[in-house]
């Protein structure tokens, strides 16, 4: 853990050269990691060593020795990430225009520290790397490029076998492998693994949280740890507002739907209890399953880690099984060169001596030269069948890699199917359930329906003797209906009667009323003897010499044409 951030240390030493800074460095630490200065051990360290505060030989074993060693196991280490970041990332990369925020790219300098060997200097194989992208493309939801990763590995294969934390923060910013994928994208997809493997987040997401109070329900932003669950306002983290401490006493149980909430569950505790609602089922499932898994291994590392370690012990066993197989090819190839020696040396020996003795040594040579060659096949044949167990040894860690790739795909799957399993038997108890309620409602329902055909046949009984009544009433109705037609052709008879006997009084009235007219024109001509008294308007009355009202105005205007017209004739006569 302490030697992921002696990669930020390093270059801050590197920065603090001199004495004082070396000094005030170590305070600051000192401060940041809530352990107490020890002035004397820094001034006893360095005091025969001239090379000691300019060199990272001297600085790193007092660092290590005297303060992170005295670091407390539930100590944080983002102010100390913060602070190594801060004073040496100008130096790195201040002059590159990177893809990626300031924010991010701190992210991948943590990620680096988390997956770095464990010595000095930090350094990222090709390994882990694969393993990061790999992360960082399924949080993205893009699809891995496995052709292009094989090239990237054979050009880097050609110079070096790793990356130190800048040359892969401009790998991430320079979009090596992001090229036309949205910035913002890329962004969420380093938080995501940041969060995951720096932060031990193992599951995130919104949820609905009833209060201890008010009891009114609130949408949290909830992140499960290894060892507690932690909820805030918002997913940027910014306000926190609990913190559920997860242990061996806790326990997690799902509760039926309830007060307009589905997908209950609570979180039970020694001191209160969390009513949580979650989105649908398989999210109330995951929730339920992951905290079910932490609090049962209490004090256990993360799956993370525990995957980090497998790999580095994997490395670690492939790199000793090479160096043996190494050192057998070179102990055999002294041996080679050995033999030759003294192959080398018997021939001149040989040259020197008789013919007889010559022949004779000459045909131990030849013995001695085809078992040499005999030896030496054997060992290139040795030599041929370490290299290609090597080949063998290198094909199984690749394999095994692959099967360490299907095995999580596997427990992925066979995870969901567990969760769709255990689904499918809560949803076919409530299929049962409802199918019982269901065949109850419908014995109820045929109760309901053969008190109903009885209520029918009661009924249209009961309709039959109505409608018999009906039709007696009807047949009633048709006679008296007769009746009324027979009264009213008798009406209709007597009607034309007395329209004849008004027509032969109209015309009556018709001859009298000429009449009349005929004896007003002659009483008009005679102006005045006889004035016939009619009824009159109550419109003002004129004075004439026969009284008040004598005439109306229509028979004044007509005495007056009258009265005219006579003048006029008498004057033509004269």
């Amino acid at each position: 853990m302490l030697a992921t951030f002696a990669h930020g240390l390093i270059d801050i030493h590197n920065v603090c050269c001199i004495w004082p800074k070396i000094y005030v460095l170590s305070h600051n630490l000192c401060t940041i990691l809530r352990i107490p200065h020890n002035t004397s051990a820094l001034e006893e360290h360095f005091k025969d060593d001239d090379e000691g505060p300019v060199s990272t030989q001297g600085y790193m074993p007092y660092l290590n020795m005297c303060i992170l060693n005295k670091i407390q196991a539930n100590f944080d280490f983002n102010e100390l990430n913060k602070m190594c970041w801060t004073l040496s990332a100008p130096k790195h990369i201040s002059g590159k225009h990177l893809l990626i925020s300031g924010v991010d790219a701190f992210k991948v300098w943590c990620i680096f520290n988390y997956l770095s060997e464990d010595k000095y200097p930090l350094q990222i194989v090709i390994e882990e790397l694969e393993y990061f992208l790999r992360k960082l493309f399924a949080a993205m939801g893009c699809s891995w490029n496995e052709g292009r990763f094989e090239d990237y590995k054979m050009h880097l294969s050609a110079k070096k076998k790793h990356l130190n934390a800048w040359e892969l923060i401009e790998l991430i910013g320079m979009g090596h492998f992001t090229k036309g994928i949205n910035p913002q994208t890329l962004s969420m997809g380093i938080n995501e693994v940041y969060r995951e493997l720096v932060m031990d987040v193992i599951k995130q997401g919104y949820m609905m949280k009833k209060g201890h109070k008010r009891k009114n329900w609130t949408e949290r932003w909830f992140e499960l740890h290894l060892n507690y669950m932690s909820y805030y306002v918002s997913e940027d983290l910014i306000e926190q507002k609990g913190c559920i401490s997860l242990d061996r006493n806790c326990c997690v149980e799902s509760l039926p739907d309830k007060d307009g909430k589905k997908n209950l569950f609570i979180i039970k505790c020694v001191e209160k209890s969390f009513e949580i609602s979650a989105s649908d089922k398989k999210t109330k499932q995951e929730w339920i399953q992951g905290i079910k898994h932490l609090y049962t291994k209490q004090g256990l590392s993360s799956p993370h880690r525990e995957s980090r370690q497998k790999r580095r012990e994997l490395r670690n066993r492939i790199k000793a099984e090479k160096e043996t197989m190494e050192s057998r090819m070179r102990q055999l190839q002294l041996a080679n060169e050995s033999k030759q020696a003294q192959l080398e040396a018997m021939n001149k020996e040989a040259s020197s001596r008789g013919d007889l003795e010559e022949q004779r040594r000459l045909q131990t040579q030849i013995e001695l030269l085809d078992q040499y060659r005999r030896d030496l096949a054997q060992e290139k044949m040795a030599r041929m069948q370490m290299e290609e167990q090597v080949v063998e040894k290198a094909n199984e860690v690749e394999q095994y890699w692959q099967r360490m790739q299907e095995l999580e795909d596997m427990y992925r799957q066979l995870k969901k199917a567990l969760d769709d399993e255990r689904q499918a038997k809560e949803d076919e108890e409530a299929l049962s359930k409802l199918q019982a309620r269901l065949l109850q409602q419908e014995a109820s329902k045929r109760l309901e329906l053969e008190q109903i055909h009885l209520q029918q046949q009661e009924i249209l009984t009961q309709s039959q003797k109505e409608k018999q009544e009906l039709e007696r009433e009807r047949a009633e109705k048709e006679r008296a209906l007769q009746a009324a037609q027979e009264q009213l052709e008798i009406l209709r008879r007597q009607r034309e009667g007395a329209q004849e006997e008004y027509k032969v009084v109209t015309k009556k009235l018709e001859r009298a009323a000429n009449k009349t007219k005929t004896w007003k024109h002659k009483v008009f001509k005679h102006e005045g003897l006889l004035q016939i008294i009619q009824p009159g308007n109550k419109s003002p009355t004129r004075m004439t010499n026969w009284g008040q009202a004598a005439f109306t105005e229509t028979e004044l205007d007509e005495l007056e044409r009258i009265w005219q017209e006579n003048k006029n004739r008498s004057h033509d006569a004269q």
